[in-house]
């Protein structure tokens, strides 16, 4: 018995019956000899933290535009805090923490540059529209790797495709990850707007933090002992009907008052138009994309429309400024 098999033997003696079983996978698209050290699982989440979507992150906007201030929250932040949250909520229910891990990690991997208002020009402007969640699984299924993907097993995939609000997860990890997200950015957007001097604390409605908390601290702790303890044991993943009801409160108050905010959306307008420029621009001069995009075209019959999108789709808050000033900004003459 190798080191794999032994973690395997120990998954199926220690996890909750509702688990997923990283020997009972349903498997990869193309099939792989199995690693002697790693489950399943746990493979994938390697090999999400090691791709190139992965590390675009950090320059990626949560909810203020390309922020410069040392402690905002980037969409690598954001996914590091779901992980965290998530993985305390599995292992309590003894559930698979490296699956709810790896989900967790790949969730975000197709947010564009500027957050949400990139996603939504870009499901404008592109042919067959745009959502970050499918986007994240053709991240790992085609676009990583030079068109090969990460060919990750089929419950982190279902679980990336269904981490939104509409989304139905297949497993009990994916149903975490779910809620985490939402645990996650409702309390760190909040830490956010008040260093944005958009509010102090006391004005969140006491209707909700009366129940769920008078901090991210304390909304936190409360929110995910409710989850585990209205979980445990059981084949399903829920908060209580008073808990989620406030959760979804609060959560209505960040978007009228952070979300749809003036100063987080100041800049928006002039982001999305760089987005639509950069679009247009490259539908017109395809022939100037990196090779690995011309490839998805001349060797996977990708439709142009869908790669440009693609290419966007992937680019960085500073690379995309850049870009666009390359391609649409005049350079002062320096020779003197």
């Amino acid at each position: 018995m190798n080191i794999r098999e032994s973690m395997e033997a120990l998954e199926e003696q220690y996890l909750s019956p509702y688990a997923s079983f990283s020997a009972r996978s349903r498997g990869r698209d193309r099939p792989e000899a199995l690693c002697d050290i790693r489950p399943e699982y746990q493979r994938d989440r390697d090999r999400i933290l090691h791709c190139k979507a992965f590390r675009r992150l950090k320059h990626k906007t949560q909810v203020f535009l390309a922020p410069e201030g040392d402690h905002y929250r980037t969409r690598l932040t954001h996914t590091l805090e779901v992980s965290q949250i998530a993985r305390t909520i599995a292992k309590s229910l003894c559930l698979n923490e490296s699956l709810t891990e790896a989900i967790a990690l790949g969730h975000d991997l197709g947010h564009t540059p500027f957050g949400h208002s990139g996603e939504f020009i870009l499901n404008q402007i592109c042919e067959d529209g745009f959502a970050h969640y499918e986007q994240s699984v053709r991240v790992v299924e085609l676009l990583e790797k030079g068109g090969r993907g990460l060919n990750l097993t089929w419950e982190v995939r279902d679980g990336i495709l269904n981490h939104r609000t509409a989304g139905h997860p297949n497993t009990l990890e994916g149903a975490i990850v779910r809620l985490s997200d939402k645990i996650a950015y409702i309390n760190h957007d909040i830490d956010d707007a008040i260093r944005a001097r958009m509010f102090v604390e006391e004005q969140l409605p006491a209707v909700y933090t009366d129940i769920l908390g008078h901090s991210v601290r304390e909304r936190l702790n409360t929110m995910i002992h409710d989850i585990i303890l209205n979980s445990l044991g059981k084949p399903e993943i829920k908060m209580s009907p008073g808990m989620e009801e406030a959760m979804q409160g609060l959560r209505r108050w960040m978007f009228e008052n952070v979300y749809k905010n003036d100063i987080p959306k100041a800049e928006e307008g002039k982001a999305q138009q760089m987005i639509a420029s950069l679009y247009d621009y490259y539908l017109k001069h395809v022939e100037r994309l990196p090779q690995e995009y011309l490839f998805l075209m001349e060797e996977r019959g990708e439709k142009k429309s869908r790669v440009v999108c693609d290419y966007i789709a992937g680019m960085s808050d500073i690379y995309a400024i850049d870009l666009f000033e390359d391609l649409f900004v005049p350079q002062r003459w320096n020779v003197l």
